[in-house]
């Protein structure tokens, strides 16, 4: 059982452990459900906190069932809050929900730049300190900093707002153009829909690649968005024809099996390989090697998650021209082996 999934985190995990053998023969363990509560501070912006009852309060179904997590929404005082869209929102529970917590979602607040109720502050640095994971949406990070949790770490949140973020936390390293950073324990979002992005990312690190996308399905948003960093994000699995060299990257897409040099991108794009060059960095912000090997590793991390393919095969298909040439991409761009990977994001049960 992974501690993570148990509700009370870590202690529960050793608590259970401690257990005797004749006891777990004769009690089966129930395992428990993970139990989200989203934050809602004073000012709590409503899309924001939409994104995380879209991921983990309900399964993908028109009948609103129960989905993978426990959900409850809490906030200071645990009846009422303002929200920021000009009306006031009806809570669960107050902050003592974040006793139960396993994993804690800070929806963005308005405004930012004041500090959130000192109880709220106190509750969600004591949930930290106990190993509860603790995400943030957009500029829901000023919170984090404030109850010290961004110190040491990474973090991201709207662009219009990192630099302020910089600025009131200056132990936190703000990363101003991704989508989302993962720093294991503490994760935080940039703004608005990559709210998405991030609850979509975990749920994928907890229940494999095809709960997120069925998610993403219904909820009609891509499953991946590249996030513009080296970590394990969630990168674009298809790539439509836009009227500039989308057919183009389709086409190359289909066959990433296969040696695929410039020359044959400039023939299927009718141009000279100097203005393929220029076009591709002009719509995809690399040149057509970087980001035939961003696709190649994309769709390496889509076999080693939905597939049981040996690590050979699975850099066949992808085009790379040896397992050990897929390893050490994966060594390079996201710091881990392809077993790591596999094992990590084809689900912990």
């Amino acid at each position: 059982m992974d501690g993570t999934l148990a509700r009370g985190g870590p202690p529960r995990q050793m608590a259970l452990r401690r257990c005797s053998s004749i006891s777990r023969q004769l009690y089966p363990l129930r395992v428990m459900r993970h139990h989200v509560v989203a934050l809602a501070l004073p000012g709590v912006v409503t899309f924001d906190l939409g994104c995380a009852i879209q991921v983990f309060a309900h399964a993908p179904s028109p009948t609103g069932r129960p989905g993978l997590y426990d959900f409850t929404v809490c906030g200071p005082g645990g009846r009422r809050t303002q929200t920021s869209d000009g009306f006031s929102l009806g809570l669960d529970r107050g902050l003592e929900a974040l006793d139960e917590a396993d994993t804690v979602v800070v929806p963005g607040y308005v405004p930012w730049d004041e500090p959130p109720p000192r109880a709220a502050v106190r509750a969600l640095a004591a949930a930290g300190s106990r190993g509860t994971r603790v995400m943030s949406i957009c500029i829901g990070a000023f919170a984090l900093g404030h109850a010290k949790l961004l110190d040491g770490r990474r973090a991201t949140t709207h662009w219009a707002a990192a630099p302020l973020l910089a600025e009131q936390f200056p132990q936190t390293q703000v990363v101003p153009d991704v989508l989302y950073v993962d720093e294991g324990r503490v994760l935080t979002s940039a703004g608005l829909a990559a709210g998405l992005d991030l609850a979509l990312h975990v749920v994928r690190s907890d229940h494999g690649a095809a709960a997120a996308a069925e998610l993403a399905r219904w909820n009609v948003v891509a499953p991946h968005r590249d996030g513009g960093q080296a970590q394990f994000a969630a990168r674009p699995i298809a790539i439509e024809p836009d009227g500039g060299l989308g057919a183009t990257r389709t086409w190359a897409l289909a066959r990433l099996d296969q040696p695929i040099d410039l020359a044959a991108l400039a023939a299927h794009a009718s141009c000279s390989e100097r203005t393929l060059t220029r076009r591709f960095r002009a719509e995809t912000g690399s040149s057509p090697k970087q980001w035939l090997l961003r696709m190649r590793i994309q769709r390496a991390r889509e076999l080693l998650e939905s597939t049981v393919l040996p690590v050979e095969q699975v850099a066949a298909q992808a085009g790379f021209p040896t397992a050990a040439a897929l390893r050490a991409r994966f060594a390079a761009e996201l710091q881990t082996t392809p077993s790591a990977y596999r094992r990590t994001f084809r689900g912990r049960r």
